[in-house]
């Protein structure tokens, strides 16, 4: 199995990804990028999208990233993940970019930058930052 798609197979046994309407757009060496549709289902009090929905791409897109690295016998898990929300989620979909800054054995720092888009245009909206620990799948 390519690395590719060990990557898309964890993505699709995710069902939390499933229950946000996610799609992996994109797979490549220490990046990925995850889509999702803003919908009604997933708003805060104003009608912005919830944090925690920009937290979940973000978190995802980052550990998804740094497991296109790893052999397909391991996966991650987050052991600590910082946000700084930027902007309300405003628009129809939201777009995590997930890369690695700091590939390793035992931990890997990663980050993921997720943008509203509307109208066509994406709106920088969140910047993730955390550390990945690696596991190793039970076979």
């Amino acid at each position: 199995m390519s690395i590719e798609e060990h990557i898309r197979r964890g993505f699709a046994l995710q069902s939390m990804m499933k229950t946000i309407g996610a799609n992996l757009t994109h797979v490549g060496n220490g990046t990925v990028e995850i889509t999702a549709p803003l919908s009604a289902g997933f708003l805060q009090h104003n009608g912005f999208g919830h944090a925690g929905l920009t937290f979940t791409l973000g978190d995802t897109a980052a550990g998804c990233a740094a497991m296109t690295l790893l052999p397909t016998t391991q996966a991650v898990v987050t052991s600590e993940i910082g946000v700084h929300l930027l902007s309300p989620a405003i628009g129809d979909v939201l777009i995590a970019r997930g890369k690695v800054i700091k590939p390793g054995r035992r931990q890997i720092v990663s980050s993921a930058d997720v943008y509203a888009v509307k109208d066509g245009i994406e709106k920088h909206i969140a910047t993730l930052t955390g550390t990945m620990v690696p596991i190793a799948l039970e076979t």
